[in-house]
């Protein structure tokens, strides 16, 4: 039995190792080395703290926080149950070089020591590394677009009016500006939405970068839109300038009407600005009163000036001149006797055949008279009646004359004439 066993050992020996390399030659066929990428692969930065609690902060360059591609070779049995959460990128701010890069490590949460390799397109993070920054910002508040026609834009009102902004030294120097805006195109009524918060340099160009850490990004924004209406200015005057001077009737002013806007309700029953008589007071003036009056005063609560660019004060004048005489010499046959009570008759006894008349006024009121057509007349019922007569008797009165004048044109004192009145006698 023991020969059997032992018989033709080298043959058996040689079966054996023939085997063994069969064997791993099946098994390499059935399970192969491969490979297996996986794209866009996030970096961990580990650490961060080492920096930013030194009052640094830190942005990563060229995206090389993100690996392009990541390829791992290990037996297909291994990569068959390997997918892209497996991937593990990590960089260790304990690891930062003087050259402000760190060394990616790769590898997988699971059967990482079963692989051939893991290797990324990229070996690196770069950074840039400076003094961390923070401001505070008022946020200004503008609109775009045009609203319908017959209504303006009112206030703008925000919930929040400071903006707090973190981040690099070089990028937040440079902010100058915080602000939203909101489109009022084509509304008619209230604008209650959410805007984007945008930041500027000081000259208006946008900056936008992914360190810039906000304390809000968005904020609620009000805007009102207010209905139009055109009234006028309706100007009152009051008071008589000194003797010798009269008000021209001419008032000049740098407005005659406005755009007010409000709301509808607001609106609908103003039809004018009128203002008070006490403001254009020109009692004892001596000349021209020149006014500036704001308008604003004069708004009822909810209501405001609309036209663009105008601030609400007007300049008003009111015209003062002083007064011109005329003297006229009259012949006394243009002198007109009337109203004689029944039973008498009425005759002018002056001695002179002409008397003289002194006219004031204006220069322009002056220079329009006709003297040639300037007639007068006694009025013998009007003089009793003044005096309280019932009858007249005869004898010489002085009666007060009555002129064609316009009344703009009154006489400086009043002209008398002697009237002599005679009872006629019956026949």
């Amino acid at each position: 039995m023991k020969n059997k066993l032992t018989r033709n050992w080298g043959l058996k020996l040689g079966s054996f190792i023939f085997a063994a390399i069969l064997w791993l030659i099946v098994t390499n066929i059935n399970d192969p080395v491969g490979t297996f990428r996986v794209y866009n692969v996030p970096v961990q930065i580990q650490n961060a703290d080492l920096i930013t609690n030194n009052g640094q902060i830190y942005e990563v360059l060229d995206n090389t926080d993100v690996i392009d591609v990541v390829t791992i070779s290990a037996k297909r049995s291994i990569i068959d149950l390997l997918d892209e959460n497996n991937i593990v990128a990590v960089a260790d701010m304990n690891d930062l070089t003087s050259l402000n890069t760190i060394t990616i490590r790769l590898s997988t949460n699971k059967y990482n020591d079963k692989l051939e390799s893991i290797t990324g397109n990229i070996d690196s993070v770069k950074l840039n590394i400076e003094n961390k920054m923070t401001k505070t910002l008022p946020l200004r508040t503008s609109t775009t677009g045009t609203v319908k026609d017959g209504y303006i834009r009112g206030d703008i009102t925000t919930e929040q009016n400071l903006v707090e902004i973190t981040g690099p030294e070089s990028i937040i120097s440079q902010i100058k500006r915080a602000s939203v805006t909101v489109n009022v195109s084509g509304f008619t009524s209230n604008i209650d939405t959410d805007a984007v918060v945008h930041l500027y340099d000081e000259n208006d160009n946008e900056i936008i970068s992914s360190s810039i850490v906000k304390n809000i990004n968005k904020v609620r924004v009000n805007v009102d839109i207010l209905q139009t209406k055109t009234i006028p200015i309706n100007l009152n005057i009051t008071g008589t300038p000194a003797r010798g001077y009269q008000a021209t009737g001419e008032v000049i002013s740098t407005k005659d009407s406005v755009i007010i806007a409000g709301k509808a309700k607001a609106i609908e029953n103003i039809n004018s600005i009128d203002i008070p008589d006490t403001v254009l007071d020109i009692s004892g003036a001596v000349e021209s009163l020149d006014k500036t009056i704001n308008l604003n005063d004069y708004l009822p609560d909810g209501v405001i000036l609309a036209e663009e660019g105008f601030q609400g004060r007007i300049q008003v004048t009111v015209t003062v001149e002083q007064e011109i005489e005329l003297p006229v010499i009259m012949p006394v046959n243009r002198i007109h006797i009337i109203n004689v009570p029944e039973g008498y008759e009425a005759k002018i006894t002056e001695e002179s055949d002409t008397y003289s008349l002194t006219l004031v006024g204006l220069a322009r009121d002056i220079e329009a008279v006709d003297t040639n057509a300037i007639i007068a007349a006694v009025d013998v019922t009007a003089y009793m009646e003044s005096r309280g007569m019932e009858n007249i008797s005869e004898g010489a009165y002085m009666m007060e004359l009555v002129f064609n004048l316009d009344e703009t044109v009154p006489l400086k004192e009043p002209v008398r004439v002697e009237v002599n009145v005679t009872e006629v006698e019956e026949e």
